[in-house]
């Protein structure tokens, strides 16, 4: 070939962009990039460099770049990765159970019966995760199951979701609970019809927890950091830590400190003591990095549904009087809203309750009136029981936010059927109502059960595990499920700019799903598997090798 035709090909594919490309250190191909940007805009190309977003686009985009790290994801979806706007991470000492997969009392006898044998006489067995509806025979534990497998070993085992928890007669007698010990302020002893006592207490648990002897930091340290890193494996690459002590931030340090890189990246919010005590402690709500950082301040305001001891308007169905249980005085919450607002802290409070929720927006905003600040971000988590409209005005006007758990509406059916009727039932956890209403909504999993599949199940479905459909006016679509996963759970921790889309100049947090769930049938979403884990841009998660 003569030097002129060589000279005009060069010149061609340099003005047609086949020249020098674009060193980037991952390169991902023929894929459905689903960005969580403005329009939903879905591509084809993601190109990442220094653990941000690079670049999106089409097909053609990829001739633009190269990499010696180049995935193609032969047609597979990638969204961004889940920022869960409430977990709960813990250590587990050698005496815990973890009980979610129980299916039967016959099982949980089994398990009883090992850990006693592996502990010895005389030693604590706790654990966490039972719930009636799971177990063949349909009914709680109640402490005559658990002395018949354990009978020389004090037991007390939580019901998922943690509010409510079954405790064995040794358990009972150390703790020096009898049939004569009235219900504790923002609790209840369960009785039988006779008065005797059937193991079961809400809210309270803490009577008898409090006999169980501390592990230490050193044993729980292993089964912390194993529970951060199965998130991964969910598909949660940002979460937020539904409350920590000031102590245990330190620990979250420490494990961040030295494994940080490895880890989903936490916002954690930290319980409310003292006013004192929390301007000593020198933690506000934003301090740390893009790995670690202070959330809001956590109290709980009333009960949890499992017991229920959430705080309603009206009383329980089929119950004259009772209406559940807020956890602090008038007087008590108002103090603790007044001085985290005045103070600067961003506030995020369990509240469950149609009343609990209305009194809490209430006193948010007598604070923000008496202590106008912008752009506060404060928020309820839960949200169960719909409040009057006069609230959700309110918090709309206030700029009071949700942070909603919609896979209740699938765990909790039954317990919502018993205790809850007409609009109270059927608006269970909302998600439209308070849309419409212009609050903003992000969405988180909790652990009924962890994990954001379901949740986009019941998001998209209203369906319930015993079949019932819900409101199904509240559902959303699949789109406005992922933003909420994504995208919105990064804006209630002040993180919008950094995370949450997978936009140019994001941190570069995806996952790689088994299926598309923007296209299969509703029934499916939840056999939707995580096979890729990506924070930073960097693979801390790959179902395919067992040691990741």
């Amino acid at each position: 070939m003569h030097a002129r035709p060589r000279l005009l090909i060069l010149l061609f594919l340099l003005t047609f962009g086949c020249g020098p490309r674009t060193e980037v250190d991952l390169l991902l191909v023929n894929g459905r990039i689903v960005t969580a940007g403005d329009g939903f805009p879905i591509y084809a190309t993601l190109a990442v460099k220094e653990g941000v977003v690079h670049a999106v686009g089409d097909h053609s985009l990829a001739r633009h770049y190269r990499s010696a790290k180049r995935i193609n994801l032969n047609g597979k979806t990638v969204i961004p990765g889940f920022n869960d706007t409430h977990q709960h991470v813990r250590g587990r000492p050698r005496r815990h159970l973890e009980l979610g997969d129980l299916t039967s009392l016959k099982d949980l006898h089994s398990r009883i019966q090992t850990k006693a044998e592996e502990l010895g006489p005389g030693e604590w067995i706790t654990g966490y995760g039972w719930a009636e509806d799971d177990l063949s025979e349909k009914r709680r534990p109640l402490r005559w199951d658990l002395d018949e497998a354990a009978p020389e070993n004090p037991v007390i085992l939580s019901r998922a979701g943690g509010h409510s928890a079954v405790a064995s007669s040794l358990a009972l007698k150390l703790a020096e609970i009898d049939r004569n010990t009235p219900d504790p302020e923002g609790g209840v002893i369960e009785r039988d019809d006779s008065g005797d006592l059937n193991g079961i207490i809400r809210e309270r648990a803490g009577l008898v927890y409090r006999l169980v002897p501390n592990a230490t930091w050193e044993e729980l340290k292993p089964s912390f950091i194993n529970n951060l890193e199965h998130f991964l494996s969910l598909g949660i690459t940002s979460f937020i830590q539904a409350g920590a002590t000031i102590e245990e931030w330190g620990q979250w340090q420490e494990v961040y400190n030295e494994h940080g890189e490895e880890l989903p990246r936490a916002t954690v919010q930290i319980r409310w003591t003292s006013r004192e005590k929390m301007e000593a402690s020198g933690l506000m709500t934003g301090q740390g990095d893009d790995h670690l950082r202070v959330g809001a301040v956590k109290i709980l305001a009333d009960g949890g549904f499992t017991g229920p001891a959430a705080y309603t308007i009206d009383p329980y169905k089929g119950r004259k009087t009772y209406r559940g249980k807020m956890n602090y005085s008038d007087e008590a919450l108002e103090t603790i809203i007044f001085d985290a607002h005045e103070t600067g802290w961003q506030l995020g409070f369990h509240a469950i309750g149609d009343a609990a929720i209305k009194m809490t927006v209430e006193m948010f905003v007598d604070a923000l009136e008496k202590w106008p600040r912008g752009d506060h971000r404060h928020y309820l988590n839960h949200f169960t029981v719909s409040p009057p409209a006069e609230t959700y005005r309110l918090m709309a006007m206030h700029g009071i936010h949700i942070a909603q758990q919609p896979n209740f509406t699938w765990t909790l059916d039954s317990r919502y059927m018993e205790n809850l009727d007409d609009d109270r039932l059927e608006l269970n956890n909302p998600l439209r109502t308070p849309m419409d209403y212009g609050i903003f909504v992000a969405l988180g999993s909790d652990i009924l059960p962890t994990g954001p599949f379901q949740g986009l199940h019941s998001s998209v479905t209203r369906l319930g595990k015993t079949g019932r459909v819900f409101g199904p006016g509240e559902h959303l679509s699949m789109e406005e499920a992922i933003l909420g996963y994504t995208r919105n759970g990064a804006f209630l921790t002040f993180e919008e700019n950094i995370k949450g889309t997978l936009e140019p100049g994001m941190l570069a947090d995806f996952v790689i799903l088994s299926q598309d769930i923007l296209s299969v049938p509703a029934e499916k979403i939840r056999r939707t598997a995580v096979e890729k884990t990506y924070v930073g841009g960097k693979l801390v998660y790959d179902a395919s090798k067992s040691e990741l």
